[in-house]
């Protein structure tokens, strides 16, 4: 009866052993797990978060702001060149080859219209001079032979035939004459005996390229001057398909240029193209300069040009506001009661003693906290920045206007800062 009595005592020791290991390991897995959470969504926390303290606040010298509606000049970039229209540029050439005698001009002189720039030397120009002079003295005999067999005939001395055959012969002889002077006068040759073709300037313009040498043979067809005319000179800009539709004759644009020391130059768009230029499916829009601003231009130059479409009133915050980090954008956020929350973390956490807790709620009240919310940013004018929110934002919303690149370089160091 004694042993059974004992055993019952041993058994329900056991039991109650086991019991008690078998809670302290359910509560240790479950602390486990608690802070295996809890530290998940600190780390996921800090990584569009940061936090400086109020030292740190003040020195960086953050100020916030909030969005404000601004009227914004909402324009279209668009890359293009100066060009001038195809009739104040001539690619200069010979009608007639030969060697190059003289060269008038040089490379960046200025010529009137029917300059002579160079002369080539050619005798098949001496044979259409014979040729002219031949006809016009057969022309002369000819024309006193028909007056004579034009008597004879209306006389009726002579037959009639004679007088067709000498008018026919006439109507010849002047046809040559004509095609010889058509052919001198094309070579802007006389009728006299020069053997010199002179190459004129067909418009009155800046010379450009020379691609002749004095000894050379010139052929025919070949570019021989180039002479622009850049009095009407414009811009040849590439407009995307997606932007055509805000685009209309009339619109306002600016563009700078570095030789023009960053002036801002401006222009008017005058006519839209309608066919793709090319391969990226852009369309050429054709702007007008002032003339004043386009003196010191070139036809080639480069420029990336704004397109002023209207003004709009849109949702701004300063540009310093706006950082970007990847491929996206963000502006801060302070966020006024996270420090009220870690305060109250440390209020609650065990196993730290009283020295240590009062350190922490101290450094939990000192630290001012900031969030990243990304934007879509737009146009840009006169220092503000049009932006569109991602996801809703408080309508009183302290937004970090200066000092958001120092809190990007922060928060893309490890978030917090160490104190």
């Amino acid at each position: 009866m004694k042993n059974l009595i004992l055993n019952t005592i041993l058994n329900i020791k056991i039991k109650t052993t086991l019991l008690v290991l078998v809670s302290c390991l359910l509560l240790l897995t479950s602390c486990g797990e608690k802070k295996t959470e809890e530290a998940s969504h600190e780390e996921e926390k800090s990584e569009n978060e940061v936090a400086l303290t109020t030292v740190q606040f003040k020195t960086v010298g953050i100020q916030t702001g909030s969005v404000e509606n601004r009227n914004l000049n909402l324009v279209i970039k668009a890359n293009g060149y100066t060009t001038v229209p195809p009739q104040n540029k001539a690619n200069i050439s010979t009608l007639i080859g030969g060697t190059v005698k003289d060269i008038l001009v040089l490379e960046g002189t200025f010529v009137n219209k029917g300059k002579v720039l160079a002369t080539i030397q050619n005798l098949e120009v001496v044979e259409m001079q014979e040729d002219y002079n031949s006809a016009i003295a057969n022309i002369e005999y000819l024309q006193l032979e028909y007056n004579r067999q034009k008597t004879l005939s209306d006389e009726e001395v002579n037959p009639r035939k004679v007088l067709q055959e000498v008018k026919a012969k006439l109507a010849v002889e002047r046809a040559r004459a004509k095609g010889a002077k058509s052919k001198l006068e094309a070579l802007h040759m006389s009728t006299g005996g020069s053997s010199l073709v002179p190459i004129v300037s067909p418009i009155s313009g800046y010379v450009g390229k020379i691609s002749i040498a004095k000894g050379a043979f010139a052929e025919t067809g070949t570019i021989l001057f180039e002479v622009v005319d850049n009095s009407q000179i414009h811009l040849d800009l590439n407009v995307y398909e997606k932007d055509l539709g805000a685009i209309s004759v009339g619109q306002t644009i600016d563009f700078i240029l570095t030789n023009q020391g960053n002036k801002s130059i401006k222009g008017k768009i005058f006519g839209i193209n309608k066919a793709f230029s090319n391969e990226s499916k852009t369309v050429a829009v054709h702007a007008k300069i002032d003339p004043a601003d386009s003196k010191d231009l070139i036809s080639g130059m480069y420029v990336s040009a704004n397109i002023n479409i209207t003004n709009a009133t849109v949702p701004a915050l300063p540009k310093d506001a706006i950082v970007r980090n990847g491929d996206k954008y963000f502006v801060f956020i302070q966020e006024d009661h996270a420090t009220t929350k870690k305060a109250e973390a440390h209020e609650h956490k065990e196993d730290e003693n009283h020295s240590e807790k009062a350190s922490g709620e101290e450094a939990g009240h000192n630290e001012i906290h900031f969030k990243a919310i990304e934007v879509v940013p737009g146009t840009t004018d006169l220092g503000y920045t049009e932006v569109k929110f991602v996801s809703a934002i408080p309508a009183d919303a302290k937004i970090v206007i200066k000092g958001a690149f120092y809190l990007l370089s922060a928060m893309k160091g490890g978030g917090e800062h160490e104190h």
